[in-house]
């Protein structure tokens, strides 16, 4: 029956002429009737790629990886045969508790209810080797769990089998310390260290870029992390202990160009530094994990995830890597970039969004970031649905069924070759100035992205970017989430007697691995371990990236409003001063409406008038800080004076605004008294900015 099926289209098909490109383009250009093909039809992206409306299948013509399989080949398809099919990615949750009692209370309430791998996040104080009696007050307990003894990791892991589950300590600089940590939990509790797997993965450089410092010298840096390797070979250990994080260039509004790019180069320069440590390759590669942003454009970020797998594949081949080396580990999180504290529910939907981008892409295991995280620590409920999201997508929406089911899609192909081609000159251009770290250091890494960020930043302040419920589609009634504050002084008193009650320093400690896994036996702390191995005198300095959401301006003129209304009782009032039918002014009142409410201005909109001498009356009447008058070109011309000459006349401080930009009048409407036009290409952000200090907002 399917044949019969089959040979019946075929020869329906046959009935028809092919429309090759240049006929589909002309009767495209035809409809456009003399407009831009380019411009309308066609979109560049953050990473210098140019989109087109519609890919053919003549695009595998030159797509490199187009007969790889799953598992084979470049990898582009992924990195297993099967896919998902017989191990599901790994859900790994973030719990950011500050205190170890706290975090392990989450942590089995949660591997109780789906989590399968555990995923910590080291304090502040713990990520420069601190303990928290000798680190400042606002960072013990700050953006993750304060754990800096062996007591404090059996506090954390108390009841969990970590046989059992992935086990991931973002450690970044402090590598070596924290999976030295976890060998002596092991061997203290007798749990062969061959049997757990997850990453605690070094990355100093990746610390270096999100927060602009790290103790000690890149040269001792590279020592620990050398130690940890060569640990992991001579014990046989499965766990990955290097970690790039490279999420940080996509929160500071790099495109998934610049991700990528300085993720590849930190690799490369890792490995490298463990070449000249006399490490193989096939030592080294199998031990590395990437962690990935990601964001909310779905196909760039599929993509983006096949072309990491794709160009590492090449990188390790380069260096002589065997095929199970040259497979690239993925860890991916939901970015920040996006995300926004007003109408935070729209979160989930962002988060789903990317949840399903990793998935198509092909992580091997993922966090979901919980939909109030930017505002608060997590609760149950945001942990059980971030958590749920995942789990939805496995069980209910079967993704895993199906192996890289992104495979063959024209589109996605086509920009997986693009976007791998642009990234490797990239890469090789960044080669040729110099290491990775040097660009660090020397800020070009930085510049290169805040280039990418200033154009973002330019398409939010006209809104050409939409950030719902933030520059676009306020919503004016919602009740802000509560948030708690906890008091940080507390908690570092606290861990600072838990941390002197057990710590030893009486302990001879040289710089290899089992030297510092024997000392955490012995009692030591990190702040112990780090003052022994390097001195503490000693950083490595460079410019922070600017991490800063894409909603942050738009949020500013929002909580100062908020913030005037508590002090004043009020705040500044917009009157829409319509005219005309309601087609004549509809359109630009729902507009002007939507405009104001983005900077939290209450909008006054009393119909429409016959005339714009009522209109003007009305609008005085109000007292608005901003009369924007809305109607047709066409009407404006008998409109606008006679509404600004009443509104003068009385001696009005209200801004003059118009809802459009008549071009041929915009002088015209100026001399009249005409402050501001509105419109679909304006900056909102700036008219918003300086509509708020003239009403005195501050």
């Amino acid at each position: 029956m399917e044949n019969e099926v089959n040979q019946s289209a075929e020869r329906l098909l046959a009935e028809f002429e092919a429309t090759s490109d240049a006929q589909w383009l002309a009767a495209a250009e035809k409809l456009l009737k003399g407009k831009s093909f380019d411009k309308i039809l066609r979109t560049r992206t953050y990473e210098g790629i140019m989109l087109d409306p519609q890919y053919r299948k003549d695009v595998w013509d030159h797509i490199e990886h187009i007969d790889d399989l799953p598992g084979e080949g470049s990898n582009v398809r992924g990195s297993r045969a099967t896919g998902y099919q017989k191990e599901m990615w790994k859900i790994a949750q973030e719990i950011p508790y500050p205190t170890c009692k706290e975090f392990n209370e989450a942590l089995l309430q949660d591997l109780q209810r789906g989590q399968d791998a555990v995923n910590i996040l080291i304090d502040k104080a713990g990520l420069c080797g601190k303990d928290p009696d000798n680190a400042p007050t606002e960072t013990v307990g700050r953006a993750g769990t304060s754990i800096a003894t062996l007591a404090d990791l059996e506090k954390a892991l108390s009841e969990v089998c970590i046989e059992c589950v992935d086990l991931n300590i973002q450690a970044y600089n402090q590598g070596l310390e924290y999976a030295m940590l976890v060998a002596a939990y092991c061997e203290k509790h007798g749990i062969d260290i061959r049997t757990i797997k997850g990453c605690i993965g070094a990355d100093p450089l990746g610390q270096l870029a999100e927060r602009g410092i790290i103790p000690g010298s890149l040269k001792g840096n590279f020592a620990k992390m050398a130690g940890l390797v060569l640990w992991a070979k001579e014990t046989g250990a499965q766990l990955k202990v290097i970690d790039i994080h490279a999420q940080a260039y996509h929160n500071a509004g790099g495109s998934a160009v610049e991700e990528l790019t300085f993720a590849l180069a930190t690799g490369v320069e890792y490995i490298r530094t463990m070449q000249a440590f006399d490490l193989d390759i096939d030592d080294i590669a199998p031990r590395m994990q990437f962690t990935f942003a990601l964001g909310g454009n779905l196909f760039m970020e599929i993509a983006k995830l096949r072309t990491a797998r794709l160009l590492w594949n090449k990188i390790i081949k380069e260096f002589g890597g065997s095929d199970e080396s040259a497979k690239m580990h993925i860890h991916g999180r939901t970015g920040k970039y996006n995300k926004t504290i007003y109408d935070p529910y729209v979160n989930l939907l962002r988060t789903t969004t990317e949840a399903f981008a990793g998935v198509i892409g092909g992580v091997d295991s993922m966090h979901v970031g919980t939909f109030d995280e930017i505002l608060r620590m997590p609760d149950s409920f945001s942990r059980r649905i971030a958590r749920n999201q995942q789990i939805i997508l496995a069980l209910e929406s079967h993704l895993g069924q199906v192996t890289d089911a992104a495979g063959g899609s024209w589109y996605i192909e086509e920009l997986t070759q693009k976007l791998a081609a642009t990234v490797w000159e990239n890469f090789q251009s960044l080669e040729e100035e110099g290491t990775m770290s040097e660009l660090l250091i020397s800020g070009k890494v930085q510049k290169a992205v805040a280039i990418v960020a200033a154009a973002r930043k330019k398409n939010l302040a006209t809104r050409r970017d939409v950030i719902v419920g933030t520059n676009m589609y306020a919503n004016t009634l919602e009740k802000t989430l509560e948030t708690s504050v906890r008091d940080f002084t507390i908690i570092e008193e606290q861990r600072s007697e838990e941390v002197r009650a057990v710590r030893r320093d009486d302990m001879d400690l040289d710089h290899s691995a089992y030297s510092v896994k024997d000392a955490f036996l012995k009692g030591a702390s990190i702040g112990v371990i780090q003052d022994k191995l390097l001195n503490n005198d000693e950083y490595t300095a460079a410019v922070a990236l600017d991490q800063k959401r894409a909603a942050e301006p738009y949020e500013n003129l929002r909580l100062k409003m908020d913030a005037h209304k508590r002090k004043s009782g009020s705040k500044p009032k917009v009157f829409l001063a319509n005219n005309g039918s309601v087609s004549q002014y509809k359109g630009r009142a729902d507009f002007s409406r939507g405009f104001y409410e983005v900077g939290g201005f209450d909008v006054i909109e009393a119909g429409t008038f016959a005339n714009p001498v009522d209109a003007a009356k009305a609008a005085i009447d109000s007292k608005a800080d901003i009369i924007v008058i809305c109607s047709s070109d066409a009407a404006y011309p008998d409109i606008v004076p006679v509404i600004c000459k009443n509104v003068k006349q009385v001696g009005s401080r209200a801004m003059l605004v118009l809802a459009g930009y008549p071009k041929d009048m915009i002088e015209t409407y100026r001399n009249h008294g005409i402050e501001e036009f509105i419109h679909l290409r304006a900056n909102a952000l700036d008219i918003l900015t300086a509509a708020q200090n003239k009403a005195g907002v501050k």
